[in-house]
C-alpha cells in the first residue's frame, strides 16, 4: 500500500467540491453554502453534497456479479431486491445509531461533463455525506479515516507506473484496464470500492467485482435509491469480509498451534520392553493443548525404562515452552546416560538459563527401572510420591516370588517420599538422592502431577490430596478399571468433584507390568 499523505480532519461535503444538492423529485438544484473546494477544482454546479449520519449494507446480498447486474437492473426498475434495512455498526464505524456519519468518496474525472450524483439517503433517511476527487492524488489526501466506501469512475485514466524497491518505474502490465481499480484497492484495502461503469460494458464491471470491487454501477442510470442502496450494501459487505477473513486467519491461527503443541507431546520410546504405557493430558489454559506439565518415557539399549513427568509453575504458554525445553533435555541426557543425581543437576542449569526469571521452577519425579522390571531408583524433585498398585497378598496365595491373587482386588499405595529434593530451581547446589524400591512381578505405576489432587471436593475448600487420590483409584480398582480406562476414570472424576473444569493442568502417566 503506498504511505498515505499525513491524516486530515474530516472535510465536510461542501470541501470536496459539492455546492448544490439535487432535489429528489428531480426538479431544479439548489444552492448550498460553500465554504471550500479541493485544490485547483472549482464547485461544480452537478456535484452533489450531503451530511449526516449513516447506516450500513442491506441484508442477504449476494457476492457475485451476476446477482449484481440483477439488482441494479431490479433497482432502476423499481423494484426491490433486499428485504428490510441493516442494522447499525457496520465495518465503516457509521450506522442508524449516528456514532460517525458515512462517507462517499467519489473518485471521477470526465472531460466531457461532470458527474451528476443524486441526493443519497441513508436507510433511516439520513442524508450521507459526499466527497470528491478528480485524481489519484486528491483520492489519497482525500481517504480520511471517516470515508467508508469509495465510489470509483472505471474511466479514469490510468496512473502512473509505480516505483520498484530498485527506484526505476515498474512496466504496467499490458492491456490492463482495470488498472486504476487495482491501484485504488491498493491504496484503500480497508475500504469498500464501488466501480462506475458504462452501461455497455456489463464484462468490465463484472471483472471489476472479481478483481476486488464489492459491486459495479451503470453510469447513467444511477438514482438516489440504487445508489444509495448500493453503498449501504457495499459498506456492509466489506465489513463482513474482513470479518470473515479475520475468522478465517484466527481459525488457521488455532489449527496451526494445535499442529505445533501436538508435535510437541511426546511420543514414548519402549521398543523392545514388555511395559504397557498410558498417559493423559489436560491442559488448564482454554483451546490448548499444552502446558506446563510435562512427561516422557524412554528406554535405554540396557533394557532400563525412564519414566518422567514434571511440572513448571503457572500454567500459561511461556511454562509451556519450558516444560517442552525441560522434557527434550531429560531425553537427550537419559540417551546419554544420565540418571539421578547427575541428571536433575544438569536439568537445574538448563532451567536457571531458560527460565524468565528467578522465580520459575519445576518439580520433577523420575523413575528409572531395572531390565527385569522388579526394581525402580526414585527421584523426587519436590514432586508427588507415584502410586503403586499391586496384587493384594494373601497369606495362603503368596508364592516366592511375593506375587499375590490376581483374583483379589489390587492394592494402592503411595511410594515412598521422605528423601525427597526440592524443586528444580530453588536452591543452588541443591541435591535429590536416589532412592531404591521394590516393585515386584507384577504392578501398575501412576505418575502424575499436582493438578489431579488439588481439585476442590465440593463447594468448600477441602482439596481432594493424595489421599483421597488413592481412596479413589482402590476404588476405581475394584471396579476392574486398568490401563487409558483408569486414567480417563481418575481425571473425570476429579473434574465431577471439582465441580467443573480444573484450572491447572493435569497429567497422568502409567506403566504396567503383567508377570
Amino acid at each position: 500500500m503506498p504511505v498515505p499523505v499525513p491524516r486530515q480532519r474530516a472535510i465536510p461535503a461542501v470541501e470536496g467540491g459539492q455546492a448544490h444538492a439535487a432535489s429528489p423529485s428531480g426538479g431544479p438544484a439548489q444552492a448550498a453554502p460553500a465554504s471550500g473546494a479541493l485544490s485547483g477544482q472549482e464547485p461544480s454546479s452537478t456535484r452533489h453534497g450531503t451530511s449526516g449520519d449513516a447506516s450500513h449494507g442491506d441484508h442477504g446480498a449476494t457476492a457475485d456479479s451476476g446477482a449484481a447486474v440483477q439488482r441494479a437492473d431490479a433497482v432502476h426498475n423499481g423494484g426491490a431486491v433486499h428485504n428490510g434495512d441493516v442494522p447499525s455498526g457496520g465495518g465503516g464505524g457509521g450506522g442508524v445509531n449516528g456514532t460517525a456519519p458515512l462517507t462517499l468518496l467519489v473518485i471521477e474525472d470526465d472531460p466531457g461533463g461532470a458527474l451528476t450524483l443524486p441526493e443519497l439517503r441513508d436507510a433511516a433517511g439520513r442524508q450521507i455525506r459526499v466527497r470528491t476527487a478528480r485524481n489519484l492524488t486528491e483520492a489519497e489526501r482525500l481517504l480520511t479515516d471517516d470515508v467508508q466506501c469509495v465510489l470509483l469512475d472505471l474511466a479514469l485514466r490510468t496512473p502512473a507506473p509505480a516505483t520498484t524497491s530498485e527506484g526505476t518505474a515498474a512496466e504496467p502490465e499490458p492491456d490492463d484496464e482495470l488498472a486504476t481499480l487495482r491501484h485504488v484497492l491498493r491504496l484503500a484495502p480497508r475500504h469498500a470500492v464501488l466501480a462506475l461503469t458504462p452501461a455497455e460494458d456489463t464484462e468490465r464491471g463484472a471483472e471489476a467485482v472479481r478483481v476486488g470491487a464489492q459491486d459495479y454501477l451503470f453510469r447513467d442510470e444511477l438514482d438516489s435509491r440504487l445508489l444509495s442502496r448500493a453503498v449501504r450494501y457495499a459498506v456492509e459487505r466489506k465489513r463482513s469480509d474482513r470479518a470473515e477473513r479475520r475468522l478465517t486467519e484466527s481459525k488457521l491461527r488455532a489449527q496451526e498451534n494445535a499442529r505445533l503443541e501436538r508435535g510437541l507431546l511426546p511420543t514414548p520410546l519402549l521398543e523392545g520392553s514388555s511395559l504397557r504405557f498410558a498417559a493423559r493430558y489436560r491442559p488448564g489454559r482454554s483451546r490448548a493443548l499444552l502446558g506446563g506439565d510435562f512427561y516422557d518415557t524412554v528406554r535405554t539399549p540396557d533394557g532400563t525404562v525412564h519414566a518422567m513427568i514434571g511440572d513448571v509453575c503457572g500454567h500459561g504458554p511461556d511454562e509451556a515452552a519450558l516444560g517442552v525445553e525441560l522434557r527434550i533435555a531429560w531425553r537427550a541426557l537419559t540417551l546419554a546416560g544420565l540418571c539421578g543425581d547427575r541428571l536433575l543437576s544438569t536439568l537445574q542449569q538448563v532451567l536457571e538459563h531458560e527460565r524468565d526469571n528467578d522465580e520459575i521452577f519445576a518439580t520433577l519425579c523420575t523413575v528409572d527401572i531395572a531390565p527385569d522390571g522388579r526394581r525402580a531408583g526414585l527421584c523426587l524433585a519436590g514432586h508427588p510420591a507415584p502410586l503403586i498398585s499391586r496384587p493384594a497378598r494373601s497369606r495362603a496365595l503368596v508364592g516366592a516370588d511375593g506375587d499375590g491373587d490376581a483374583g483379589v482386588p489390587p492394592v494402592a499405595e503411595l511410594l515412598p517420599y521422605e528423601n525427597g529434593g526440592p524443586a528444580l530451581g530453588l536452591l543452588p547446589n541443591a541435591r535429590w538422592p536416589r532412592q531404591q524400591v521394590e516393585l515386584g512381578g507384577e504392578w501398575s505405576l501412576m505418575l502424575y502431577t499436582d493438578g489431579l489432587i488439588e481439585g476442590r471436593t465440593g463447594e468448600g475448600k477441602e482439596r481432594l490430596g493424595q489421599d483421597g487420590m488413592v481412596d479413589m483409584v482402590r476404588r476405581q480398582l475394584a471396579q476392574g478399571l486398568r490401563g487409558e480406562e483408569l486414567l480417563r476414570a481418575a481425571v473425570n472424576e476429579v473434574r465431577d468433584l471439582n465441580g467443573g473444569e480444573l484450572t491447572d493442568d493435569v497429567a497422568v502417566l502409567l506403566l504396567d507390568r503383567v508377570a
